[in-house]
């Protein structure tokens, strides 16, 4: 039976981790190991943001949405991921009513008005709330720790880099683990074995 599996990462052109996402989705179309995975990517250019007046807040639903449909999460984290803070401004969060925001495709319209009147505090067995001002990493980190996903996270690297971690995953340093490792012949190769043993496959 093929698991469904979220991936989060840096997708930014320069100095981003697509080269992990690339791999984990080489894997996943092998017919072999049977995981359907769907990345930030992915969602961010599916039909939510088609809408040219697709928010922020629209498009951390739509992850919580995914996040949900997913029995794991994968977090790919690189030398640039704690300083990533796109998704992070909120005016709404603030309380401020009739308050403006910028379509996450920051069209020609420019700024529009906010389209919630009002804005709750999730309970503890609810999504997290997309109305907030987490980057959109923290906010899937934070929506994968609320709903007790499986929780895997690896790092763009040869090496373990525990100083990459964002604050806001501080506490899971011990299970981060390298990416990346080398074949019998001294080629860079994906670690497949530990992603296919955290899955569960093992």
């Amino acid at each position: 039976m093929s698991k469904r599996v979220y991936i989060s990462a840096d997708y930014s052109v320069n100095n981003g981790d697509r080269d992990v996402v690339d791999e984990l989705h080489k894997w996943g179309n092998d017919n072999l190991h049977k995981v359907n995975y769907v990345d930030t990517a992915e969602v961010v250019s599916g039909s939510v943001s088609n809408d040219p007046d697709c928010r922020p807040c629209e498009l951390k639903k739509e992850f919580n949405n995914q996040i949900n449909a997913s029995s794991a999460v994968i977090f790919v984290v690189g030398d640039k991921t704690a300083s990533r803070l796109a998704g992070s401004t909120c005016n709404r969060h603030n309380g401020k009513a009739r308050c403006s925001c910028t379509p996450y495709k920051q069209n020609s319209k420019g700024m529009s008005i906010c389209k919630y009147d009002e804005i709750y505090t999730p309970r503890s067995n609810n999504n997290l709330g997309n109305i907030n001002t987490y980057s959109y990493l923290e906010h899937e980190f934070r929506q994968s720790v609320l709903m007790k996903k499986t929780i895997i996270i690896v790092y763009n690297s040869l090496y373990n880099q525990k100083s990459w971690l964002p604050s806001y995953m501080r506490n899971f340093s011990t299970e981060a683990v390298p990416f990346w490792t080398k074949n019998i012949w001294g080629n860079k190769v994906g670690n497949y074995s530990y992603i296919k043993k955290a899955l569960g496959y093992d």
